[in-house]
């Protein structure tokens, strides 16, 4: 599990809730029509924008966001280093009982000793690679869509509540608590664009990114230990994707 996601979620609902309670009574910022506004009105919208399945499919890649990203390509790379090694002095067949931790690694490695041909095998990484990048994308890109339009949605609510709130001009204590209830709803949108949706959009794009990286050098790697070529020519063609400051990690025996 990220730690960090899960201390940003609660130090930020807690700094939030902190503040109202320091302030007054936490049941005044409850209004279930506001909610009801915002929440249900981003997630009509985000229907709207999607297909039911992509919507779903969304939310269940959010939960990645709580998650270490898959694959470290620091640690891969000295992983692929080493059953170069296994396969240039046995033979590809001799990784078959080799234990490999990531499993798009072990995918590709299988397939080489399977005997299937190099093209192939590479082509089919690449295409898991692109249809991974594809399907994180588009999670991504509804979480920005759903963090542009909470804060819509919680205008829309604030304009509903002015409304109902001019309709009774004629009783002047009801104008306080009708404003206070139509600004919750511009509350609730910013919390759900700023705190939740960015946020998790941001983290998707960057755990993307990285998990991105690491198939690209198994892609490579494979590809270049069914070739039988040289661990030093394998470590400095995969360390060339990595950060200068990564580099001397990635060739750690």
């Amino acid at each position: 599990m990220d730690i960090g996601t899960v201390i940003g979620m609660v130090l930020g609902f807690g700094l939030v809730i902190g503040s109202i309670l320091i302030g007054g009574s936490l049941s005044s910022f409850v209004d279930p029509p506001s909610l009801l506004i915002v929440v249900g009105g981003t997630i009509a919208a985000a229907l709207t924008a999607e297909k039911m399945p992509a919507v779903a499919g969304a939310f269940k890649i959010a939960g990645n966001a709580f998650r270490k990203p898959a694959g470290d390509a620091t640690e891969t790379i000295q992983v692929i280093l080493k059953l170069s090694n296994i396969a240039r002095r046995e033979g590809v067949l001799a990784l078959e009982n080799q234990q490999i931790d990531d499993e798009f690694l072990a995918k590709g490695i299988r397939m080489a000793v399977d005997g299937i041909p190099e093209e192939e095998i590479k082509a089919t990484l690449s295409a898991e690679l692109f249809s991974m990048q594809k399907r994180h994308a588009r999670g991504q890109a509804l979480f920005k869509f759903m963090a542009s339009t909470a804060p819509s949605m919680g205008m829309i609510g604030t304009l509903i509540g002015l409304v109902q709130m001019l309709q009774n001009l004629s009783d002047p204590s009801s104008i306080g608590p009708a404003m206070a209830v139509a600004l919750l709803t511009t509350m609730y949108g910013a919390i759900l664009a700023f705190m939740v949706f960015g946020p998790i959009a941001e983290k998707l794009d960057r755990y993307g990114t990285e998990e991105g990286a690491n198939m690209a050098v198994v892609v490579e790697g494979v590809d270049a230990i069914v070739k039988g070529q040289n661990a030093m020519v394998i470590k400095e063609k995969l360390q060339a994707r990595l950060a200068p400051s990564e580099r001397e990690a990635s060739g750690e025996d």
